[in-house]
């Protein structure tokens, strides 16, 4: 591309929205950012990058509670009791994904990202989601649950992604205010989504080039 633009992709589980971000990423030749935002969040602070990956699981796992600092753009230094605390795991992410957005254009998936970014012009905002039942048919290829109980791991899994998103943001995950797109993946391939995605950013940017 010829200008420097960030996609942030937040999505439910079962929507297809990572794939999405990844095939963005290759139909333009740009990084993908998911999980190596933990690593690069260690070599940057010198934090051990076991506990970022626990910050991460624990939001897998809906470990955190709803009440929580919403992110402000501090960091504690070293010397500082909480060096290592959830708050500031979370600050050096953030720091990583303004770092990112600054010198490269990129898709990042998650991570409050969109957030985080905010009011920057260069960032476009996406949230993918689709109806339960197509949740669940997408759901069923990648876990070995059925029913009732798949609904409940869906249920369970969505509901960790938005308490993560509230605690840092103080905001709601799904409302689509916060999204410049929000996709029912149900309605579209992930080739269409894909399509869909560089077709505003080519009307948003004035002289967009693939």
């Amino acid at each position: 591309m010829n200008q420097r633009i960030t996609v942030a992709i937040n999505r439910e589980y079962g929507s297809g929205g990572k794939n999405i971000g990844m095939m963005l990423s290759e139909n333009l030749g740009i990084p993908y950012y998911d999980k190596d935002i933990l690593k690069l969040a260690a070599d940057e602070s010198g934090i051990n990058e076991a506990l970022f990956r626990k910050h991460d699981e624990d939001a897998d796992t809906g470990l955190f509670k709803i009440a929580g600092p919403i992110y402000r753009g501090e960091l504690l230094t070293p010397g500082s009791r909480d060096f290592t605390s959830e708050k500031n795991l979370f600050n050096y992410q953030a720091k990583i994904i303004k770092g990112l957005s600054d010198t490269e254009s990129c898709i990042i998936v998650g991570r409050c990202a969109d957030f985080i970014l905010k009011g920057r012009p260069n960032v476009v905002s996406v949230f993918i989601c689709a109806p339960k039942e197509y949740l669940m048919e997408q759901a069923a290829k990648r876990k070995s649950l059925t029913g009732r109980d798949l609904d409940r791991y869906i249920d369970k899994i969505n509901r960790n992604r938005s308490e993560y998103y509230t605690r840092y943001t103080g905001q709601v995950w799904s409302d689509v205010h916060h999204y410049d797109l929000c996709l029912d993946s149900s309605k579209l391939t992930a080739e269409k989504c894909v399509e869909l995605i560089k077709g505003y950013m080519k009307v948003r940017f004035d002289g967009l080039e693939f």
